[in-house]
């Protein structure tokens, strides 16, 4: 199994109750029913206010590295990445587990 996490930085000046970031999370929230690959899928906003806490989270697991590609890869994920890419930037780590 491979974990997959993503932790988002709204940029300077975005909100996170702007539409554009309201679509975002849902096209995000979306992901776990429309993406077969993914094992687990979860996604929420950090409710903390530390200086060095970024602003909203995902948690999910693939199988293996082939269904990391293929969720990658996958038009509704790219969709939300594209969406994403306009307000956030984001650190990513996969590992086995």
């Amino acid at each position: 199994m491979i974990r997959h996490l993503v932790l988002f930085k709204l940029n300077d000046g975005v909100s996170r109750d702007e539409p554009r970031v309201a679509e975002g999370v849902e096209a995000f929230r979306a992901l776990g029913a429309k993406i077969p690959e993914l094992t687990f899928w979860e996604c929420g906003w950090n409710i903390t206010d530390r200086p060095i806490a970024h602003d909203f989270a995902i948690n999910s697991a693939v199988e293996d590295t082939e269904a990391l590609k293929r969720y990658l890869e996958h038009p509704a994920h790219q969709e939300g990445v594209a969406m994403w890419r306009e307000f956030a930037t984001w650190v990513i780590a996969d590992y086995e587990f």
